[in-house]
């Protein structure tokens, strides 16, 4: 190199962006090094959040993560990824190998230049397809319900939607077009319209004046789930009032302490496994400004173990008490958000304008809570999953189900409708096998269980 040549970077990420592009990722698929999984090798220059990239890319994917060691120390990182599929098997598919490679390339690239958000690490950017909306305020009965009544009052169509609670907090992200259009709702009146009608809605029903309610309306798109997660976390969902009722369900065991000698904070993690585990865990590190040195995942079995070495942004590890303690109670409800009891209801039916108003109605009326929701448009098919339990939390009736099932087949018409989960009368084993519904048009047919439980 010119001994002349002294280059001056006018911000870090100039000069993040040239080391990338010095040293491209490197991504190495082997099918052979393991005999139930797939092997994921990711080499590359590193920066921070790198760890979230790669892990959202593989969630996205729909893979499952059962093993995991990173490593980060210095400039350089270097992850090995244990994958399969949501079956369990091994990825042979060469669609799903090469996107897998592409995907992480092009998430860790120079050339993955997103417009960035309010808080770093969440890409967002423009849409041409919907409106954005983005709701947090105190859970109640019937919220989903009142939403999407208001929404459809307003000549909004719902293209999808998630929302969340956890510790009496309700997060939302719903994208919407025009009902006649089908367009971005762009004129500001109507914006201002939407958002003052919905911040109204959720300041009624806000008990706690310490965690106000936020409404907010835009033309971007963002990762939902990684979105998610920071709403709530900006909510403190993780601070349990003294009003929530105490659970049969097993918490997580989260512990920290110290490594003196290499100045790295050691966070350990045992809970039940579950489908994206690994990626609430590292989205909570990250917006809590923490940077993973090293880890460890074992997520083989029924249960999960996780081990991150970690040190705030700035270098330091956690350093009091009040600060360890908020990273366990962060992380155990990173944990506790996406795990739902109950019954799952899957609903995929003909997309129309006021179907989720419809539907969250009739749960409403049987006086049910939607503790989870899923909303998607598939071309010209709506495919929508809820999980619901009775307004005490409590299991569901399965008179009720049966009830809730027919009402949605009589509003919806055609409709395929399956019911998982637990309801408050057990079924014996010969009845608890799992079966799709296909009502209202072509045929109706009964399951040995006639209330259509489905055991997970």
């Amino acid at each position: 190199m010119d001994a002349d040549f002294n280059p001056t970077w006018e911000s870090d990420d100039e000069y993040e962006k040239f080391i990338q592009k010095m040293n491209p990722p490197r991504v190495i698929i082997d099918n052979d090094a393991s005999l139930i999984a797939t092997v994921v090798k990711v080499d590359s220059a590193n920066k921070n959040g790198i760890l979230l990239e790669v892990v959202q890319v593989l969630t996205d994917l729909n893979l499952v993560i059962n093993k995991a060691y990173i490593t980060s120390d210095g400039g350089w990182f270097m992850d090995v990824f244990n994958v399969t599929d949501r079956e369990g098997k091994k990825i042979k598919d060469e669609a799903t190998l090469n996107s897998i490679t592409n995907c992480i390339r092009k998430s860790l690239g120079t050339d993955s230049s997103y417009i960035r958000s309010r808080r770093q690490s969440v890409d967002i950017a423009p849409s041409t397809n919907y409106t954005s909306i983005e709701l947090t305020g105190t859970d109640r009965p019937g919220l989903l319900s009142d939403v999407s009544a208001v929404l459809t009052d307003l000549d909004c169509n719902v293209v999808s939607a998630e929302i969340w609670t956890h510790n009496t907090r309700a997060a939302a992200i719903i994208r919407i077009t025009d009902k006649h259009a089908a367009l971005p709702i762009t004129d500001p009146d109507r914006v201002a319209k939407i958002e003052e009608r919905l911040s109204n809605l959720l300041r009624g029903s806000s008990s706690d004046l310490s965690r106000g309610p936020r409404t907010s309306v835009s033309k971007c798109t963002t990762h939902m789930e990684r979105r998610l997660h920071q709403m709530m976390f900006d909510d403190r969902d993780y601070v349990k009032s003294d009003d929530i009722a105490s659970s049969n369900n097993v918490s997580p065991y989260v512990t920290l302490h110290n490594w003196d000698d290499k100045d790295y904070s050691v966070v350990t993690i045992r809970c039940k496994d579950r489908p994206k585990l690994l990626f609430d865990t590292v989205c909570t590190l990250t917006d809590m400004k923490y940077v993973v040195f090293h880890a460890t995942v074992n997520a083989e079995g029924s249960e999960a173990f996780q081990e991150f070495y970690i040190r705030h942004t700035d270098g330091s590890p956690v350093n009091s008490e009040a600060e360890k303690d908020r990273v366990i109670q962060c992380l155990k409800a990173a944990i506790e958000r996406r795990v739902s009891e109950g019954v799952k209801l899957e609903l995929c039916t003909a997309d129309r304008v006021g179907l989720l108003s419809e539907v969250t109605r009739i749960i409403r009326e049987h006086s049910l809570m939607v503790t989870r929701a899923e909303v998607t448009t598939r071309g010209d098919k709506a495919v929508n999953t809820f999980y619901i339990c009775d307004s005490t939390g409590s299991p569901v009736d399965p008179k009720t189900i049966d009830t809730v099932r027919q009402a949605i087949v009589e509003a919806v018409g055609l409709t395929i409708l399956q019911v998982k989960g637990q309801i408050e009368q057990p079924k014996s084993p010969q009845e608890s096998s799992p079966t799709r519904f296909l009502f209202g048009g072509l045929f109706r047919a009964r399951p040995l269980s006639h209330f259509g439980l489905v055991r997970p």
